[in-house]
């Protein structure tokens, strides 16, 4: 059938293009890793079944993965470069990823000069692995990560690189990993936290802090800190101001829910704070107080302090009125008040208990009495005896005759 008269006839690469499509469909996909599940495909979800063979990151990851998921391996060191192979991966490689390096774009050249592996990779996600060390630079080669995530390992040592070479890091979560490592460990994580200037979100819940890190709270977008289940019994004037950011970007929001919170004196700032931004905290109304005891698990935000203190009996003597702090003293209550009359009634009650012992053993007592007087007579008079004997001149013994006139006797002979 001829074309109609005045309709252009189609042209253009159509047939290339099909080709085109055709053998970029046809294209083998990279295998998954050994013990490793692909979800869809290698570039949407790979997920490391829980193991104790695995003790290093796998290091067949496709080049173009975006999301990685390890869970239940013994990964107890993660090395410098652990996922970007080091030198272990021998010059056989360069040559399989010399023709990627040219689609990788820009992000393969911000890994600060190292080998890239997986230029491409946006979520690394490893909780329950046992990770116990991490050396600086452990996640060199990932140009590209946003959210990492090392929850619920038991953290003893952190390098203060260990987050270098992370310029696209927004999310991190460190939520029960480090309760273990103690004051050097929190030291630690403020240095390593320093390059973080692109963090959003920071997860410390359930690491028993009494404090907020420094470190944390001077990121310059931090959106959202996650302080839950924590051993914070309030915030101090330091990190009241340090929360106060003043213009563009906002200050972040902060969750303190499951915090032993402490209703005393001290906390007139928070409560100030809290109420003039009650946004900046989603879970206020979530927050109890765990001391004092009379004011255990009251709401914190109901709290009036001049009244409840009151009845708390508490008294605050304010100083250093500058720093909004104060000094608090526990007044007598109605429980130490009930505690002395009981512990008189108990006093009187023994009291009571020997005297009745006292009267049923009247009559033994008198004869115990009776017999002590005569044992003391007895022997005062055994005392009485003596005496009179030793007075008697005519019992005195005769004085000895001396030596030299035993010789001048006229009976001697001499």
């Amino acid at each position: 059938m001829a074309p109609r008269a005045g309709r252009p006839e189609p042209r253009g690469p159509l047939l290339p293009g099909l080709l085109l499509v055709a053998a970029a469909l046809s294209r083998p996909a990279a295998p998954c890793p050994f013990q490793c599940y692909c979800f869809g495909s290698s570039t949407l979800l790979l997920r490391c079944a829980p193991g104790a063979e695995l003790r290093q990151p796998p290091r067949d990851v496709p080049p173009d993965a975006r999301n990685l998921t390890i869970v239940g391996a013994n990964l107890t060191v993660l090395r410098a470069a652990a996922f970007a192979g080091g030198d272990a991966d021998g010059a056989g490689d360069a040559d399989g990823d010399a023709d990627g390096d040219a689609d990788r774009g820009p992000a393969a050249a911000a890994g600060g000069g190292g080998r890239v592996r997986l230029p491409l990779l946006a979520a690394l996600r490893l909780p329950h692995n046992h990770i116990e060390v991490l050396e600086d630079g452990a996640f060199d080669g990932l140009p590209s990560l946003a959210a990492l995530d090392l929850s619920h390992n038991p953290l003893r040592v952190l390098g203060a690189g260990a987050f270098r070479g992370l310029p696209a890091l927004r999310s991190l979560r460190l939520d029960h990993a480090l309760a273990r490592g103690g004051p050097a460990l929190l030291a630690a994580l403020d240095v390593a936290l320093a390059p973080l200037d692109e963090l959003r979100l920071l997860g410390l819940a359930g690491n028993a802090l009494s404090r907020l890190p420094p470190a944390a709270l001077r990121r310059p977008r931090l959106e959202q800190l996650d302080a839950r289940l924590n051993a914070l019994g309030g915030l101090s004037p330091d990190e009241l101001r340090a929360l106060e950011r003043r213009g563009r970007p906002p200050a972040p929001r902060l969750l303190l829910a499951d915090n032993p919170l402490r209703c005393g004196c001290a906390a007139r700032p928070l409560l100030a704070w809290l109420r003039n931004a009650t946004e900046r905290v989603p879970d206020a109304r979530r927050l109890r107080c765990a001391s004092p005891r009379a004011l255990h698990g009251r709401a914190f935000l109901d709290l009036d302090l001049d009244l409840d203190l009151d009845e708390a009996r508490l008294r605050c003597a304010t100083r250093h009125a500058a720093d909004g702090r104060a000094e608090e003293g526990e007044l007598p209550g109605p429980e130490l008040e009930a505690s002395y009359v009981f512990f008189g009634l108990v006093l009187a009650l023994i009291g009571l208990i020997f005297l009745m012992v006292l009267y049923l053993n009247r009559r033994g007592i008198q004869r115990w009495m009776r017999n002590l007087r005569e044992a003391c007579r007895d022997q005062m008079e055994g005392y009485h005896y003596r005496y009179e004997q030793d007075a008697d001149p005519r019992r005195a013994p005769a004085p000895a005759a001396p030596a030299g006139s035993r010789a001048a006797s006229p009976g001697s002979g001499l």
